[in-house]
């Protein structure tokens, strides 16, 4: 069974709710999934699922430091994430926070190191502003089924 990793750094539990829901949508679809705190991650747990969601808050109009450092550290394992389907989402402290901006740079990372990463209608990924109310979980949750079915179609024989 085709496996994705959910990392996710929550510090006000707005992103952790989103990466509940995102999961819930990965488990939906038939997919194993492995939530984990950013700080309870390690640069080789990258090497093996076949799909990676990262969700981070958003401060400066990017990531925090410690998913910037995780992306960079990403490094060591160059060329070796090829293939595989990366994804984001985001929480953000209001509107202009640069939520969008955020997400970008974790795909911007995905689409270096030669990974899929797909698009959503209207979005780059799922975004909340604060904590997340039961319509962005409903977001969140399509998110996770759709990552997860992308993930299937390109591992048919997992």
């Amino acid at each position: 069974m085709p496996k994705i990793l959910i990392i996710y750094q929550s510090r006000t539990g707005n992103t952790a709710a989103m990466a509940e829901s995102v999961e819930e949508g990965v488990r939906k679809a038939g997919v194993e999934v492995v939530r984990k705190k950013i700080e309870n991650t390690s640069v080789d747990d990258l090497l093996e699922p076949e799909g990676i969601i990262i969700g981070s808050p958003t401060y400066f109009a990017a990531t925090t430091a410690e998913v910037k450092r995780l992306i960079d550290d990403s490094i060591k394992h160059y060329k070796n994430l090829e293939g595989k389907v990366g994804a984001a989402f985001v929480s953000a402290g209001g509107l202009g926070g640069g939520g969008e901006t955020a997400i970008l740079d974790i795909l911007r990372a995905f689409l270096v190191h030669g990974m899929i990463v797909p698009g959503f209608v209207g979005h780059y990924g799922p975004l909340s502003i604060g904590s997340p109310d039961e319509d962005r979980k409903k977001v969140c949750v399509e998110f996770g089924s759709k990552v997860a079915g992308i993930v299937k179609k390109l591992n048919p024989n997992l």
